[in-house]
């Protein structure tokens, strides 16, 4: 796809950095000439110039972008300047970075579908962290429902699904499990890749440090932490 990422903070950079490793085409965007410097040998393209000039913006290929993200974070009204040039310039898909319940609401009055809420999110997982032994990461479905990633208890190690019988005992469904090598990158560096094994079935085994990507409602996780403890 063709991305581009608005607002070079360390949200945005990083955003466009993992994009291009991924191997999207992403064009950064920065009115701030430092961040567009220190960016420009990460990403596809790195311009410098002000998103909420309308002037300026046309010389970005919006017409051709997939998506643009708006990922201007303190400057709340270069923000919504900015969005609100991307609807006047019907950009096929726009997805901004908010960063208060006023600038919530007025991105949803414009219209914007898809709104970022990076540092709510953050806070949510580490209390979910905290909250969970064994927590990875997690995926909110509804407000009780999570998909979440923990590290498989050691009771469960030489198991199979069928031998724990999670789904009848917690109401929990095991999607997959994953399991974590290290290696050396090519830089030399020792680095960490995550390897996602196929849809689990009964026959899966739990191997000690597999990570287990489970399904059910947040009560019955813990509850099922809980016992394993």
């Amino acid at each position: 796809m063709k991305i581009v990422v608005i607002g070079l903070g360390n949200f945005g950079s990083t955003l466009a950095m993992r994009l291009t490793q991924m191997g999207h085409e992403v064009i950064g965007v920065d009115k701030d000439m430092v961040k567009v410097q220190l960016l420009k040998d990460d990403v596809t393209h790195a311009m410098c110039l002000d998103s909420t000039d309308i002037h300026s913006v046309k010389v970005l290929p919006l017409r051709d972008a997939d998506v643009v993200v708006v990922s201007i974070g303190e400057d709340t009204g270069a923000s919504i300047m900015t969005t609100a040039l991307m609807k006047q310039l019907n950009v096929k898909r726009i997805i901004s970075r908010a960063i208060s319940k006023l600038h919530v609401a007025v991105l949803e009055a414009m219209g914007i579908k898809e709104i970022l809420h990076p540092e709510h999110e953050t806070a949510i997982r580490l209390a979910k962290k905290l909250n969970l032994p064994g927590f990875v990461d997690s995926f909110e479905v509804s407000s009780d429902h999570n998909v979440i990633e923990i590290i498989a208890p050691q009771s469960f190690v030489g198991k199979t699904l069928l031998d724990l019988n999670l789904t009848r005992k917690y109401n929990i469904l095991v999607l997959t499990t994953i399991k974590v090598k290290s290696g050396i990158n090519i830089l030399g560096i020792e680095s960490k890749k995550r390897i996602v094994n196929d849809v689990a079935t009964s026959d899966t085994k739990i191997y000690d440090g597999d990570i287990l990507l489970i399904y059910g409602a947040v009560n019955d996780i813990k509850r099922m932490l809980k016992d394993e403890e």
